[in-house]
């Protein structure tokens, strides 16, 4: 899937990217400022979270539960200095829970990334529109 859109559409966006069934461990990957956590936010409200969502930049990882009883993990993994601290935290248990698992800054963890995953890249167009691509690994 790719499409070309502006922040205005994102909801449309978040269900056209759940409508194509990734797979639950989804990596986000764009500069910073491009809109990862906000996509993450709205694809949240998509899933059913009712709760306030926000960037785990500080925790490593958010948790909310969904209106369906599921379980969303959000990572942010930007402040990292190496995977072991990713691991002390527990991000391969949370990654094979079978629960949906939003990553920011998966570079910082290459090695424990599961095999079977999706790619969300986000670039910044020059006429401030985002182009964006899915594929499923």
């Amino acid at each position: 899937m790719e499409i070309v859109f502006t922040i205005d559409k994102l909801e449309l966006v978040a269900q056209q990217i759940i409508a194509q069934q990734p797979n639950k461990v989804i990596l986000f990957n764009g500069e910073m400022g491009v809109g990862k956590t906000t996509l993450i936010k709205q694809l949240c409200k998509e899933l059913g979270v009712l709760d306030a969502t926000s960037s785990p930049t500080f925790s490593l990882v958010n948790e909310y539960e969904t209106t369906a009883n599921q379980i969303v993990y959000h990572f942010d993994f930007y402040r990292l200095k190496n995977e072991m601290e990713a691991l002390d935290m527990g991000a391969d248990d949370y990654f094979y829970s079978e629960n949906w698992c939003f990553i920011e800054w998966a570079e910082k963890i290459p090695n424990l990334i599961p095999e079977h995953h999706s790619v969300i890249t986000i670039e910044l167009l020059p006429d401030g529109k985002r182009h964006l691509k899915l594929i499923h690994l």
